[in-house]
């Protein structure tokens, strides 16, 4: 029988997780429902994928999903997650700088040990979090963890780190150096897979997070340094296509339903 998997949002990532199971790729799911904010996007949306449109999150839960992936704001994860746990479904999370507010997040885990269900981080553009993790089991002492963002002067403009200059700089420049905490304290809800890779490993104020503007860049480039005892990574994550966040979903969902998981 096949699981009851639900979305929250109507973009482009959404899309790229219906499409996987309308394709075929995640055959051991039916896509029940969407919930979005803007009524007429989201029925366009159920139209095209066969699936429910809600527009609120009682009539979501109510078609009682075995699974919830969110893509669309961390709002959405402040709003609903603990209702969505609560409910009986799990939770894979891609806004993950909504746990920024630690309050939260201890509820929503105390809530999924009360019910029985899981709250899954999605890997986004990073991913390597059972690598992060195994690193980290392995030091008796703190790992060291460094991640470096490689951006675009474009991109860069459009944040707090714009300066006089920038769109006309020929070698690569650093913007900022700081932790994830500090990143989703001036900036939020930009950087979640950052924050996301910061929960997997050292912990938000003790991730170190560097953004370089790169001339001529375009896509995502994360590299991820760790050190520890007995352990070294060096990782270095490139995606031209921001749909990557999407596939890690289904990555999950895939894993969440084979007999055989890949971690």
């Amino acid at each position: 029988m096949k699981k009851k998997l639900a979305l929250i949002g109507c973009g482009y990532l959404s899309q790229t997780i219906a499409q996987a199971v309308k394709s075929g790729s995640l055959a051991g799911y039916e896509l029940v429902a969407v919930l979005g904010r803007n009524p007429i996007r989201t029925k366009q949306f159920a139209d095209y994928f066969n699936c429910t449109p809600c527009t609120n999150i009682d009539a979501f839960m109510a078609l009682k999903p075995e699974f919830v992936a969110e893509a669309a704001s961390a709002v959405s994860v402040t709003d609903y997650c603990e209702k969505i746990l609560a409910a009986g479904s799990h939770l894979i999370v891609l806004s993950t700088a909504a746990f920024a507010d630690v309050a939260l997040y201890q509820r929503a885990i105390a809530v999924a040990l009360k019910n029985n269900t899981k709250i899954y981080i999605a890997g986004g553009a990073t991913g390597g979090f059972n690598l992060l993790q195994t690193a980290s089991f392995m030091s008796s002492t703190p790992i060291d963890v460094t991640i470096t963002s490689k951006k675009s002067p474009g991109f860069i403009a459009r944040t707090p780190f714009n300066k006089e200059g920038l769109m006309n700089i020929t070698e690569p420049e650093r913007v900022f150096s700081g932790t994830a905490k500090e990143i989703i304290d001036i900036f939020p809800y930009v950087f979640n897979v950052i924050y996301a890779t910061s929960l997997a490993s050292a912990g938000p104020k003790a991730t170190k997070f560097n953004i370089d503007a790169v001339p001529n860049f375009a896509g995502d480039d994360y590299r991820i340094e760790v050190k520890g005892e007995q352990v070294a990574l060096d990782l270095t994550i490139k995606s031209g296509d921001y749909a990557i966040a999407a596939w890690s979903v289904v990555s999950i969902l895939n894993n969440a339903a084979s007999p055989v998981v890949f971690m």
